[in-house]
């Protein structure tokens, strides 16, 4: 048997292939090993994976992580891999290349992350050929649920949020400007704190217009800061994964037209492609 993961920085989407080809899927969080040890993962793993799975019986562990990005990184899921899934040979790759192969298989193309981060590429229907840093959650992501968040949360802390949003706001979360400091600058894991706050400009019904110019700003600044940087990047359809931009995607193909780019595949997860790729498309990794 044999598992194919995709970890984003807040949930991991997991699919079990039996050797009858049955397909079990399931969630775990998501482990980004610039926060969470290899200690960490593996209580987290031990907890949450569903009950009936023998581990013991897996031969094989396709991980895509978030974070994991240089050989340190993926060598803090990698153990942890192997401490839970004992008989397994485990590959760890990064959560980019997962997005690649689901949206473009063995295609080249361009391919990007809009989900808790960002992250953009350029793809040759094997691996990532060119990458531009988004520089993470404090220095970049833009785009991203934590970015859009961010502006959420910096408009309540310097009172420019429209009233009627502003009372909405402190409606659904009692959250006072000490409470939002505290989260995202004593607590662990201030992404996903600030990424979670994309739903609330969502969700928000009383004043649609600040809503969605929150949004189009942070794709602007993503096309601005990071897409456009790409060489000849016109000549390539825009496909991307990712909660934040399949739910904004209106918005997202607006933008992404105004820069010259086609519209391709926009899809939430890459779980159900990848475990195709894996299938159909190309040999084991391992």
């Amino acid at each position: 048997m044999i598992i194919i993961a995709d970890g984003g920085s807040t949930k991991t989407n997991w699919c079990l292939v039996t050797e009858e080809g049955k397909k079990v899927y399931f969630n775990t969080e998501g482990y980004n090993p610039y926060f969470s040890s290899t200690a960490y993962i593996v209580h987290s793993l031990m907890e949450t994976l569903p009950t009936d799975l023998e581990k013991g019986e897996i031969t094989e562990v396709n991980y895509y992580g978030a974070g994991c990005s240089t050989d340190d990184m993926r060598n803090i899921v990698a153990e942890a891999m192997k401490a839970v899934f004992t008989n397994a040979k485990v590959y760890v790759g990064h959560d980019l290349l997962a997005a690649a192969r689901a949206l473009l298989g063995t295609s080249e193309g361009f391919a990007a992350i809009l989900g808790t981060g960002t992250n953009t590429c350029l793809y040759n229907g094997r691996e990532v050929t060119h990458n531009i840093d988004s520089g993470a959650y404090i220095l970049g992501d833009e785009g991203s649920g934590c970015y859009i968040g961010k502006k959420l949360l910096v408009d309540y802390l310097r009172g420019y949020m429209p009233e009627p949003v502003r009372k909405l706001f402190w409606e659904t979360y009692k959250l006072t400007p000490d409470d939002v400091n505290e989260q995202v600058y004593t607590q662990p894991r201030a992404n996903r704190f600030c990424a979670s706050f994309s739903k609330f400009v969502y969700d928000n019904p009383v004043h649609i217009e600040y809503s969605r110019n929150i949004v189009r700003t942070s794709f602007e600044d993503f096309f601005r800061n990071l897409v456009t940087h790409y060489p000849n990047y016109q000549k390539y359809t825009f496909n991307c994964i990712g909660s934040v931009g399949y739910n904004f995607r209106n918005v997202l193909e607006e933008v992404v037209t105004e820069n010259g780019m086609i519209v391709g595949n926009i899809i939430r997860s890459p779980i159900d492609n990848l475990v195709k790729y894996h299938l159909e498309l190309a040999p084991s990794q391992l």
